[in-house]
């Protein structure tokens, strides 16, 4: 009983929200649109969503090293919407540039470092709307590896996934990188 039930929510999933073709139109109705790479649309869809923010972005991520999705969060930010990141305690250990950025363009950086990995990957904007897969937010994602995107449109979810990252921003201090100005 358990396993048929898994197994049709996953057909569910995999079927309702499958990206759309170029013959067909795109299906905005539905509440899960899924994304595959190499190279396929996942970091444009994020881009997407991130310009269709009103309110809020919030990034829980392991890797943020993808130049455009930091471009992206800046310019949200700069419209006024309130954006908020946190990253997996490994980002201070290595050069980030896009971290640096986007610490430089005043959008609050934090550091999870009580886990010995980080290792979400979420977007969650305006309360609604949850970006959330294997996809890390990087260029080498997009191009080279095989990842996985889902973008769902639900209130519920997104609600979890807003109690989780703010149980880890609790816990998460300030990125302390210094940057250049």
């Amino acid at each position: 009983m358990k396993r048929s039930a898994i197994t049709l929510l996953l057909l569910a999933v995999c079927c309702l929200g499958q990206q759309a073709s170029a013959a067909e139109p795109p299906r905005p109705s539905l509440p899960i649109e899924v994304f595959f790479s190499p190279k396929g649309g996942c970091t444009d869809a994020i881009i997407k969503e991130l310009k269709n923010a009103k309110s809020s972005v919030l990034v829980q991520a392991h890797w943020f090293t993808s130049p455009s999705s930091a471009k992206a969060l800046v310019e949200v930010h700069k419209r006024g919407v309130k954006v908020a990141v946190i990253l997996d305690r490994s980002r201070t250990e290595i050069e980030n540039e896009q971290a640096a950025f986007i610490v430089q363009n005043d959008v609050p950086t934090f550091i999870d470092d009580k886990h010995t990995t980080a290792h979400s990957k979420v977007i969650i904007i305006d309360g609604n709307v949850v970006i959330t897969g294997s996809f890390n937010f990087t260029d080498q994602a997009e191009n080279e590896n095989v990842e996985n995107l889902l973008v769902i449109r639900d209130k519920g979810i997104a609600d979890k996934f807003t109690a989780n990252w703010k149980a880890h921003a609790e816990h998460s201090g300030r990125y302390k990188k210094q940057v250049q100005r």
